[in-house]
């Protein structure tokens, strides 16, 4: 499949004529070929308004064709083949085995997505037939099913260029729902972004639907990013990246006459929490499996565990030399775009400066373009008297904190700002006092897991990927899993309406056979 730099407005390829955008090769520093056009604010203007006339046709697609059209998408991305692996290693820099890796689950999450579509309880069908003779007045005959919002804008991920980009989880989830979508590709890999764009463009073809289901838009500033987010015909938003970036988008959303939701995942430093039982028995073992966890992917995972919460002592100075051992052997290694280096490097100058903090491991130095990894200390009352210290570093950085007691552990998890994970360490004599914390981490994170590290995010029924703000925007809801469909739906009640005119979820002979709550009964 050749990349040809073009925009995917509906069925066309056109070359955007807004500045231009080029691929940078993460590992040499080069600019690589073709240029892709920015696209106009014309260009998003047609994107949208072919979104908005394929709404209506397209949110009523049977079960069986919408789930067809997710699962043609994931075959015509395998399609591919090794062209689409070799681009995004050389634009991201990741290796092969994490490219091929996030492929499949590029392609799990959208035959997940399939399969959601096809049972139908995500239409959460309810159905209260009418009591006429009910008294003291009749109860009128209700039925309620959840609807598509609308044409969708999803932003793509730096640091996912295929699982959380142009065919990722929020595309995957809004076209599962019934919206249109209208993808900004992320400027860090266009090549990637345009072979995955051609992939659902072709998909949208060879399922004969509305060719407004599907628009890849670039951007060479950001004027078509918060175009798409200040467009009356786009309902609601999905983005990754920076709490910058999302709390603007979030401002843009809010200040429409018809403001929407944008599903923005930003700002998290996952804490760990190392429980005395934990650290006597396997201390060594933890900071080992730590490091792996921190340096993988050179730390660039929103789940990286970038806070570790302990109990200072012998015990705890064992986990921490260990570690500092273990991270002091680490290469150097290429981060997914020259200013996400910088970013890194400025954020780890700044905590290593610190008056409160203690630098007492580096990884092996590297190029500009790599990422040192580095380990830190404090105590618990310098963390909770400086606020900065909280802040996000994206990258193989962490900061341990010493605690005098499980007390204070539970005090510096009430001041954390909202987190997507929370890992705790424990053996069984540490349940009692697991028990009383894990109320407390409930009202900070998304996903609570012990004996691990938050990084690996599994593609199924029960998991959450979000939390309070700032970690995502809204604490309600997930980006990874079946439930982040319900991100994309909202609730329509039908009231005494005539067999004939109920759409075929309400109908009384159940045409798609899927669960309903009959009378409060399944």
């Amino acid at each position: 499949m050749t990349i040809n730099g073009e925009l995917l407005i509906g069925a066309r390829a056109v070359r955007g004529t807004s500045g231009e955008i080029r691929a940078i090769n993460a590992d040499s520093g080069e600019t690589m070929e073709p240029s892709f056009g920015g696209a106009t604010l014309e260009d998003l203007d047609a994107a949208c308004a072919l979104a908005d006339a394929a709404f209506d046709t397209y949110r009523e697609t049977s079960p069986e064709l919408r789930a067809t059209f997710l699962e043609t998408i994931a075959a015509n991305i395998m399609a591919i083949g090794d062209e689409l692996v070799e681009r995004a290693m050389a634009e991201t820099g990741l290796p092969r085995g994490r490219i091929e890796g996030e492929r499949g689950r590029t392609c799990g999450q959208l035959k997940l997505f399939a399969g959601v579509v096809r049972a139908g309880r995500y239409l959460d069908v309810r159905i209260d037939p009418a009591q006429p003779d009910r008294q003291p007045a009749p109860r009128p005959d209700l039925r309620l099913r959840n609807i598509a919002l609308g044409p969708v804008a999803v932003f793509g991920a730096s640091n996912f260029p295929l699982a959380f980009s142009v065919a990722g989880g929020d595309t995957a989830s809004a076209l599962a729902a019934g919206c249109p979508v209208v993808a900004k590709a992320h400027s860090a890999h266009p090549g990637t972004s345009e072979l995955v764009g051609r992939a659902v463009q072709k998909a949208v073809a060879d399922c004969g639907l509305p060719e407004g289901v599907f628009s890849l838009l670039f951007d060479s500033g950001r004027s078509i990013g918060q175009g798409l987010v200040a467009d009356r015909r786009i309902k609601a938003a999905g983005f990754t990246g920076s709490r910058g970036g999302g709390t603007a988008l979030m401002k843009i959303a809010q200040d429409r006459p018809e403001p929407i939701p944008v599903y923005a995942e930003m700002s998290s430093i996952n804490p760990v929490i190392l429980f005395p039982g934990a650290l006597v028995a396997k201390a060594e073992a933890t900071a080992k499996a730590f490091v792996g966890s921190l340096t993988l992917g050179a730390g660039q995972f929103c789940t990286n565990p970038g806070l570790v919460l302990g109990i200072e002592g012998d015990d705890l100075d064992t986990f921490i030399g260990t570690a500092a051992a273990a991270l002091g052997d680490m290469p150097a290694a290429t981060m997914l775009t020259p200013g996400i280096a910088k970013a890194y490097r400025t954020g780890v100058e700044a905590i290593g400066a610190h008056d409160a903090v203690e630098t007492v491991a580096r990884g092996k130095p590297g190029h500009n373009c790599q990422g040192q990894a580095g380990l830190f200390v404090t105590t618990a009352a310098d963390f909770l008297a400086h606020h900065e210290l909280q802040d996000e570093i994206f990258g193989a950085a962490s900061l341990v904190v010493r605690c005098p007691d499980l007390a204070t552990i539970a005090d510096v998890v009430d001041h954390l700002e909202g987190q997507l994970t929370a890992a705790i360490h424990i053996v069984e004599g540490d349940y009692p006092e697991a028990r009383k914390l894990i109320p407390h981490l409930e009202r900070k994170v998304g996903r609570i897991l012990v004996n691990g590290f938050g990084t690996g995010v599994e593609v199924a029924h029960a998991m959450v990927h979000g939390g309070p703000y700032p970690s995502t925007a809204d604490g309600r809801s997930t980006s990874v899993g079946s439930l982040a469909i319900n991100r994309f739906l909202r609730p329509v009640s039908y009231q005494d309406l005539p067999d004939d005119l109920l759409p075929d979820a309400l109908k009384q002979a159940n045409p798609l056979g899927i669960e309903r709550l009959v009378d409060g009964e399944r």
